[in-house]
């Protein structure tokens, strides 16, 4: 199956779906309150569907009903089976630390590409917990057995800010409070932010110190809430860039005092040069003439791909920081951009954590996006602006974050053609 995109002006609106980091982090807030809660608007993908999953295994009841996610939390349970991640490692990270509530062995295991996704700085830290751990360097299939008895947990920061918010989530259930110290730079810190920010709206409140290097989590019990998933900013990102590539495009369902860390598409949007507006709950980009930038991506590392796709049409010379993490992710994200981009007319240079990008005219060509979702979508974008074809390959690798993509592009006027 592959998805061929032609140049084309685009014009419209869409609304951006729900945010896929909220609701894994809602998801195991309520799992793990006593009584019932709701996920309104919930983000339902193939990523989300996994913690669904596992909290089930886990003997929680979770229910859809009218658009919205049911949650009668409150007593985990050890499970008959093995925990199936499927290819969702924010899904892995966090049932790892909601394990560790067990006094009895669980197994956490996913698809091939999960397998590769390492994870030993966590489990170092939820045995500096008291959590028992099993596994061959870290990687999935993973065994663990509490429970957690609390204390002091050393973590690095420049691996996962997935790490910090598995223990953050599952602390306030700890025999004794727990306290997190960041032993390097914190990357991706809007992240932690997010989860502290799911914890607090459940009633559980941790007191963040020394920009966010030392968070410390007193005992408490989540209580049933009603909420609304907020619009995800990783997946309006492609629409905006888009809009700023090939028309004009508005994306409502945007909070712009949100803490996620890919609200920074607006301030790489700006310094390109792009025609930003936002109003309310909505942001509109314009076709512009843009501009090459310098930008660090440690914070919001998941907006590199879409990010590097501007720069590769923009004038003059464009160079992306803090990228080192992206090779853990679904795929190789920086190698994978760099393939495509080159095989589209761009210059590409990759060093070390930096990738360095030429901009200019581009023409379509064949894209592998590797299985990765996020490089389905950017090479898209670029076909609505690039001369000829572009053919997109395993296009439904979406589903994993943004199962409505391609009809939200075709909505806009994108053509798009899908074949066998």
């Amino acid at each position: 199956m592959r998805v061929t995109i032609r140049k084309r002006d685009i014009y419209g609106s869409v609304e951006a779906p729900p945010s896929k980091s909220m609701t894994h982090r809602h998801l195991i807030t309520a799992g793990l309150a006593e009584g019932g809660s709701v996920l309104e608007r919930p983000l339902v993908c193939d990523d989300t569907a996994a913690t669904v999953s596992g909290l089930k295994t886990l003997g929680i009841n979770i229910k859809e009903e009218g658009g919205r996610w049911l949650v009668e939390g409150g007593q985990i349970t050890v499970p008959s089976g093995v925990i199936n991640c499927n290819q969702s490692g924010t899904t892995l990270r966090l049932l790892l630390g909601t394990c560790s509530l067990l006094d009895e062995w669980c197994e956490v295991t996913g698809a091939p590409q999960l397998l590769r996704r390492p994870n030993a700085p966590l489990l170092e830290a939820l045995e500096q917990l008291g959590v028992q751990t099993w596994s061959e360097g870290g990687y999935p299939p993973i065994k663990i057995k509490g429970k957690m008895k609390g204390g002091v947990a050393e973590i690095r920061g420049d691996v996962s800010s997935q790490f910090i918010s598995s223990i953050l989530l599952t602390a306030p259930y700890a025999v004794e409070p727990v306290t997190v110290k960041v032993t390097s730079r914190l990357e991706s810190k809007p992240y932690v932010q997010m989860t502290l920010d799911a914890m607090r709206k459940s009633g559980v409140k941790a007191i963040s110190k020394h920009g966010g290097i030392e968070i410390k989590v007193p005992l408490g019990r989540y209580r049933p809430t009603r909420t609304r998933i907020e619009g995800d900013w990783s997946s309006a990102s492609f629409m905006l860039a888009a809009g700023a590539l090939s028309g004009k495009v508005h994306v409502d369902n945007l909070g712009i005092e949100s803490s996620q860390a890919d609200k920074e598409i607006i301030q790489a949007l700006n310094l390109m040069g792009a025609q930003v507006k936002v109003k309310g709950n909505r942001v509109t980009t314009e076709k512009s003439i843009l501009n090459g930038i310098e930008m660090d991506l440690r914070d919001c590392p998941d907006i590199f791909p879409v990010i590097s796709s501007l720069c590769a049409t923009a004038q003059g010379k464009s160079t992306l920081t803090g990228l080192g993490r992206l090779k853990l992710k679904e795929s190789d994200r920086v190698e994978a951009m760099a393939e495509g981009l080159r095989r589209m007319g761009a210059r590409v240079q990759v060093v070390n954590d930096t990738c360095i990008i030429q901009g200019g005219p581009l023409k379509g060509a064949s894209i592998d996006p590797h299985g990765d979702h996020r490089i389905a979508m950017s090479f898209a974008v670029l076909g609505t602006v690039a001369e000829g074809e572009t053919i997109i390959n395993d296009p439904d690798c979406i589903s994993k974050s943004y199962p409505g993509f391609w009809v939200d592009l075709a909505s806009l006027g994108a053509e798009t053609r899908r074949t066998d």
